[in-house]
């Protein structure tokens, strides 16, 4: 079969104010200091138990890492979120592409979400020019600095835009440096300055609801977020400015950020909330490459960590604290679980409501400090 790649450099995209949103920040954003949800009297202890988990980790030093997928952010639980930075409870975040979009589309556009089955049937699903074009902006920009995709634009929403270089600076330090280390970033932001006709100097992109954005948040407050996305999974790709190379760019640099945090989990905690294949895929790979380093400098790999998983789907009743089940046992086939069961350490399954189990943690860790 003789299959041509589509060309999207011809696809149609259409502004934001075209889209009809589905949620909107002051429809979602949760007060931390609403009362809290109740929960059942399993996911309670098991609750408490993390929080105390969590407040021996930092007694400790040890990192306590949040892995969210999109819908964490979607229902609302920014604020809650950065309750917990602002004390000190976590020290790393990471999230799936969708968390990154949706997150800048509430700091820019005061909204997000779409319907998936009626764009699709359009051909408008994703071609939302001004999502594309400004995240693409932020990693290119970024990129020069050597700052990874969470971070890149974590900053961008945060200082409200970035400082592009000169066009003719870029091609003389292409030119003089072609095997550099930045040169393909720069050569990346000069070919997409031409094409797009983007000026030197600042580029000033106001986020009127930047306290909607945990990559924001982050930010300023100096916690590590990082990004791991898929090449095609994600909108920003249905778009003619769409760059593999530089999401891929940015999701390198953080994967490689995420496992300098792994490095630090020795009695340490990882929440897995929401994300059912991203978080325990990159964690396996991160945690197997950090103790892959230690046997080699005669060290023990990473041990005592706890793990809570948290989602709403059935955890196949059975006990994931005692091991992961046989082949025989449907449980076996749960990825989001069995993966975490692997990973060495303790590791429980909550199926749950993910803004529930976030606000019941910061509760009960800000009770026991107030």
């Amino acid at each position: 079969m003789n299959v041509k790649p589509l060309d999207l450099s011809q696809l149609k995209v259409y502004p934001l104010s075209q889209r009809r949103s589905l949620t909107c920040v002051d429809d979602i954003l949760i007060n931390p200091d609403a009362v809290g949800p109740v929960v059942s009297e399993t996911n309670g202890l098991l609750i408490e138990k993390c929080a105390a988990r969590i407040r021996a980790a930092r007694q400790r030093g040890a990192a306590v890492l949040l892995i969210y997928g999109a819908h964490l952010l979607r229902n609302g639980a920014a604020l809650i979120i950065d309750r917990l930075m602002a004390d000190g409870w976590l020290t790393h975040l990471a999230t799936n592409g969708a968390g990154t979009i949706h997150d800048w589309e509430y700091a820019w556009f005061g909204a997000s979400t779409e319907s998936v089955e009626m764009g699709v049937a359009n051909g408008t699903f994703g071609t939302w020019h001004e999502t594309a074009t400004n995240i693409h902006l932020a990693l290119m920009a970024g990129a020069l600095e050597g700052l990874g995709y969470g971070r890149a634009l974590g900053r961008f929403i945060a200082e409200d835009g970035i400082e592009l270089p000169n066009r003719n600076e870029l091609a003389q330090k292409i030119a003089a440096d072609p095997g550099g280390q930045l040169t393909p970033a720069r050569a990346d932001l000069l070919r997409t300055m031409t094409e797009q006709n983007w000026q030197a100097g600042r580029v000033e992109i106001s986020h009127p609801w930047k306290r909607a954005s945990i990559l924001a948040l982050a930010h300023s407050r100096g916690v590590p977020v990082t990004v791991h996305p898929g090449i095609g999974y994600d909108i920003i790709a249905n778009h003619p400015i769409f760059n593999g190379a530089v999401i891929g760019r940015g999701a390198e640099l953080d994967f490689k950020l995420f496992g300098g945090s792994v490095e630090q989990l020795d009695g340490g905690v990882v929440l897995s909330v929401g994300s059912a294949i991203m978080g325990p895929q990159v964690f396996e790979k991160s945690i197997s490459c950090v103790n892959n380093l230690r046997l080699q400098a005669g060290r023990e790999p990473v041990r005592d960590h706890s793990i809570y998983v948290v989602d709403l789907q059935d955890g196949g009743g059975w006990d994931w604290s005692s091991g992961e089940p046989p082949r025989t046992n449907p449980a076996y086939y749960l990825r989001f679980c069995k993966s975490y069961s692997r990973m060495g350490g303790n590791m429980h399954y909550l199926q749950m409501d993910n803004v529930a189990f976030v606000h019941s943690i910061w509760r009960h860790l800000h009770k026991r400090n107030a």
